[in-house]
């Protein structure tokens, strides 16, 4: 039996993001969508509202369709409303993190009004693995429980968001994980001998300062100097290391350049000669495929972490927000250090034995993965089912 296409519509997705991490969670949930598309025998069309960023699109095909999404876009009747109305599903990710005040205003109200303009669709409204909270405002409370209570699904990534929206009522929470775990990339060949190859991440955003260069995620350590005195050890190191600098937000020009890894980690390589400046990759598994040949990894982008932790690479990811505890920590890896909380030397020593003990590390990865994908598999089983039954009301 041939069944017509199941119109789904991304929100807060991105297929063309210079946050590649952003990049890796719609990847992922555009490859959960084609499985369960083949799984239950019925063809998809998926609309994806996205940002107009300059960089090509990488998620594409001919179940892809990529439409501008803005201001105006938002407000128009014949805008976002229209797309939802005629979709049988959307699906809205967050970006990961955003579902929450710590990032401003502006970006939360935009999401809000996304999340009813569909809820006034009648369309039904799935909230993918993201984190959720902290919500620091009554009104942002209020609107975030109100929202979560008419979606057909909602699906936290760890253990403190499942709280936090267990905290505004919400009693149906499948807490699953980040689908960035299913992000595809190209394994490394087999290779023997060779140096050390050690990866850091170098978050161009905390080299700055963050947003306003006021340090506004509170770190409690100089992260420049924190970075430097890395890239020392292990350029010093006996086992004779090959330190790459690896980025994964890369913003070539514009207002956000500021935040560019690629920007911060040519400066270093230049600082530090025989450093392996990693290339300004294009898409979110070119950087996966990049990571995956080294042999040790740390870094304060956790899509970076997530990238070597999915992949078998010993990762120590350095947290500036609660989201690396709450994903890793519920999954039983317990290697995050606390940019926040812990000083330079904590965080170091930290490091240094993490890498020592390497193979151990890997060996913790292997066995938290697994409970990963065990957890994320509850969302897609819930995600198929929502489609199904679409599909099915549809014939009805």
């Amino acid at each position: 039996m041939t069944h017509a296409p199941l119109r789904i519509c991304l929100i807060m997705h991105s297929t063309r993001s210079d946050n590649l991490g952003v990049g890796a969670l719609t990847v992922s949930e555009v490859e959960i969508l084609r499985d369960i598309s083949r799984q239950i025998d019925t063809p998809i069309d998926i609309t994806v509202m996205d940002w107009k960023d300059p960089r090509a699109p990488y998620v594409t095909g001919p179940d892809v369709t990529v439409r501008d999404l803005d201001g105006r876009v938002m407000v128009n009747p014949r805008g976002y409303f229209a797309v939802a109305r005629q979709s049988d599903l959307v699906i809205d990710i967050g970006g990961g993190d955003s579902f929450a005040d710590i990032y401003g205003s502006r970006r939360l109200n935009r999401m809000f009004l996304l999340k009813y303009l569909t809820h006034l669709a009648g369309t039904p409204l799935v909230m993918a693995p993201q984190t959720v909270g902290p919500f620091t405002r009554a009104s942002s409370r209020f609107l975030a429980a109100a929202s979560l209570k008419r979606c057909a699904v909602v699906a936290s990534r760890d253990a403190m968001s499942t709280q936090a929206a267990r905290d505004l009522g919400v009693t149906k929470v499948i807490e699953a994980s980040d689908v960035a775990l299913r992000l595809p990339y190209t394994p490394p060949a087999p290779r023997s001998g060779g140096p050390v190859k050690v990866g850091i991440n170098v978050s161009g955003l905390l080299m700055g300062g963050g947003y306003t260069g006021r340090n506004e995620f509170g770190l409690t350590m100089d992260y420049p100097a924190l970075i430097r005195d890395l890239i020392r050890h292990f350029q010093s190191h006996t086992d004779g290391c090959e330190v790459h600098l690896v980025p994964h937000v890369i913003v070539p020009s514009g207002r956000l350049s500021g935040e560019d890894d690629h920007r911060a980690s040519a400066a270093l390589a230049a600082e530090f000669p025989g450093t392996v400046l990693a290339p300004a990759f294009d898409t979110p598994s070119e950087a996966k495929s990049y990571i995956a040949g080294l042999d040790f990894f740390m870094g304060a982008r956790m899509h970076a972490c997530i990238a070597a932790f999915s992949s078998s690479v010993p990762v120590v990811p350095m947290a500036y927000s609660r989201k690396f505890a709450g994903l890793f920590g519920t999954l039983g890896y317990d290697r995050t250090v606390d940019c926040t909380t812990q000083g330079a030397d904590d965080i170091k020593a930290a490091i240094f034995a993490g890498y020592d003990g390497r193979d151990a590390l890997a060996a913790e990865a292997k066995t938290a993965l697994t409970e990963g994908l065990r957890k994320l598999q509850v969302y897609e089983d819930a995600l198929r089912d929502v489609l199904i039954a679409q599909r099915d009301k549809r014939k009805a």
